[in-house]
């Protein structure tokens, strides 16, 4: 991107700070005003001591150091303010702008984490956004300094010899094209470098998350070596930013020698030809350093200037990607809702790739109604469920609960009426009650306890170390399948939503667990909507309806008796041992395919 197009992306950010900004510049100038001053003070004293001795008393010398040291109080104040009251307005920024970022990923649909990597995305909002804090404080002020002396200086350096400063300026266009190429090439490799940050995350992320697989199968100096990989690629990335920050540094030093050289010789022979005042040539040669200290800091800024503008770029990229699940216009609140689900000419496929999952659906089921889903795996199974809480919108066609259309209702009253129960149940770190009570924040602990009891788990919860305090780790690494299920079958029922969607929630459990977690569900499903996919037909035996998916459409319907007597692809599956052949979840990119390790219905 442009850097005017991310300057006009970043600049909003200013708006609630504009007068601490204000104040910032103020002090700003406070400094630069002291720091001007003492070249003239210099001037003053040597002039005068060279050309009448005598006029210059101790007093005149006291009163004068008097004065520069009030300036040098106002500067010392000047600066606190700006080292302290500035960087936090640049910290409260970057909070501004990763509190955004943080808020546009919740809007994003599955089709965008399906695609992106979760290291990279957490480098967007966090590593990113670190040189952000300098980049908004120093920006604007270290031009607003630069303005300042260069205009003051060039000024007074006109008035002391105007041919010699026609000589230094003229000299600064040509340094500060010689350095954009330098420039330039330092950007592009603080942007591979941010990149290849976002791939060392992904694979730190990969290998932990997948420890367990990892020592299965005794292969820590794969990973080793695969990271090990990965970082010396992130090596030769920076000494590549390196070999360009020294060109750049160098060129630097370069022009500065030049600058001094001119000043030295030229100034010399005009004072040899009694054109400029010693006194003068000493405060001509303290502007012209204050000057190249000046520009000199300005050039090193780019450095961090570039790296803002990396991070803020990444950020842009972030806060553009589209949010195509989102609230319509005139949406309104679900009010009173008994559960009616209807599915009309429904057809969806993937906006990635277009990979089609349905294909013209139409069903109706009933308040209240169970209705199982069941078909060999990629038949859009999970797909259909996940169209109901918009995890994914339909390509064509039109679902309607309590017969208004859900695009025509908002998403936080819709999902708030949908309950789903996963095969692959996912904790937070935090306790038994804290995932408990994520299903109604604000929930009171009796009523936590209350929904634990209906879903089967108080009691071992109450085994449990901490009871209801215990930390779960990772995932709920220290829980059981079983036990994690149960608690997530809890926080449903806490939330206690009308419409139920059941994703093969005992296909991964033991026999005991299963029994255990299949009571919990049929009290769930009491009194509400439910639809349950199963690969293990035999638990859908008391279902009111099922429904057989196979080339992406409904090709059979029934209860479980009605089926079996038309002998068709149900009773196939279900004569073959009571189960899909695989026996679980695929994968298929039709139904739950996976991609960077997340599964595309899944939410």
């Amino acid at each position: 991107m442009k850097t005017t197009v991310l300057l006009k992306r970043f600049i909003p950010y200013y708006r609630k700070y504009v007068w601490i900004m204000v104040m910032d510049l103020f002090c700003a100038g406070l400094t630069t005003v002291c720091e001007l001053v003492l070249p003239l003070i210099l001037r003053y004293i040597t002039n005068v001591g060279l050309n009448d001795l005598a006029s210059l008393t101790v007093p005149m010398v006291v009163t004068i150091g008097g004065l520069y040291f009030v300036l040098r109080i106002i500067d010392g104040m000047a600066s606190f303010y700006m080292a302290y009251t500035g960087h936090v307005m640049g910290a409260s920024i970057e909070t501004d702008m990763r509190e955004d970022a943080f808020e546009h990923l919740q809007k994003l649909s599955d089709n965008y984490f399906n695609n992106t990597k979760v290291g990279q995305i957490m480098s967007r909002i966090t590593s990113d956004l670190f040189d952000v804090t300098e980049f908004a404080h120093h920006c604007p002020e270290e031009f607003f300094i630069a303005f300042l002396k260069g205009v003051v200086s060039f000024v007074i350096l006109a008035r002391i010899n105007l041919l010699l400063t026609v000589i230094i300026f003229l000299l600064i266009p040509v340094m500060v094209v010689s350095c954009t190429y330098f420039n330039l090439e330092v950007r592009k490799a603080f942007k591979r470098q941010r990149n290849h940050i976002g791939e060392l995350n992904a694979r730190i992320e990969d290998s932990l998350l997948g420890n367990r697989v990892v020592r299965a199968f005794a292969n820590e100096k794969v990973e080793i070596d695969k990271f090990n990989h990965d970082n010396q690629e992130f090596l030769k990335i920076k000494r590549h930013t390196y070999k360009y920050m020294a060109a750049f540094q160098n060129t630097i030093r370069i022009f500065d020698g030049l600058m001094y050289v001119v000043v030295i010789v030229a100034g010399g022979i005009f004072m040899v030809d009694g054109r400029i005042a010693p006194g003068d040539l000493v405060a001509y040669t303290m502007y012209v350093t204050t000057l190249l200290a000046t520009i000199r800091r300005i050039i090193e800024f780019a450095e961090q200037f570039q790296r803002g503008m990396t991070g803020v770029e990444r950020f842009a990229e972030l806060m553009d990607a589209s949010v195509d699940i989102f609230d319509e216009e005139d949406a309104v609140p679900l009010k009173d809702v008994e559960g009616e689900i209807a599915f009309k000419n429904v057809s969806f496929e993937y906006p990635d790739d277009h990979t089609p999952v349905l294909a013209d659906i139409n069903i109706t089921i009933k308040p209240g109604e169970k209705v199982a889903l069941v078909g060999p795996s990629g038949g859009g199974k999970t797909t259909l469920c996940s169209l109901i809480p918009r995890f994914y919108d339909p390509t064509w066609g039109e679902i309607l609960l309590d017969g208004q259309n859900i695009k025509k209702v908002t998403l936080e009253s819709l999902r708030s009426n949908v309950g789903v129960v996963q095969q692959d149940v996912y904790l937070f770190s935090g306790s038994v009650y804290d995932n408990i009570a994520y299903g109604r924040p604000g929930a009171g602990r009796e009523e936590v306890m209350e929904a634990a009891r209906l879903a089967g788990a108080h009691e071992f919860i109450e085994e449990l170390k901490d009871g209801y305090d215990t930390y779960v780790g990772e995932r709920g690494v220290k829980l059981s399948g079983g036990q994690k299920q149960r608690i997530s079958i809890a926080r449903v029922f806490l939330k206690a939503p009308k419409v139920l969607l059941l994703d093969e929630a005992t296909a991964a459990l033991d026999n005991e667990s299963e029994h255990l977690v299949s009571e919990s569900l049929d009290k769930l499903a009491a009194g509400r909507t439910t639809l349950t996919i199963a690969h293990r037909l035999t638990t859908i035996h008391g279902a009111d309806r099922i429904l057989v998916l196979s080339g992406n459409r409904i090709v059979e319907e029934g209860n479980h008796e009605a089926l079996m007597e038309k002998r068709g692809i149900y009773y196939q599956l279900y004569t073959s041992a009571g189960i899909v052949a695989d026996g679980g979840r695929s994968g298929e990119k039709g139904e739950a395919g996976e991609t960077n390790g997340h599964r595309r219905c899944d939410s």
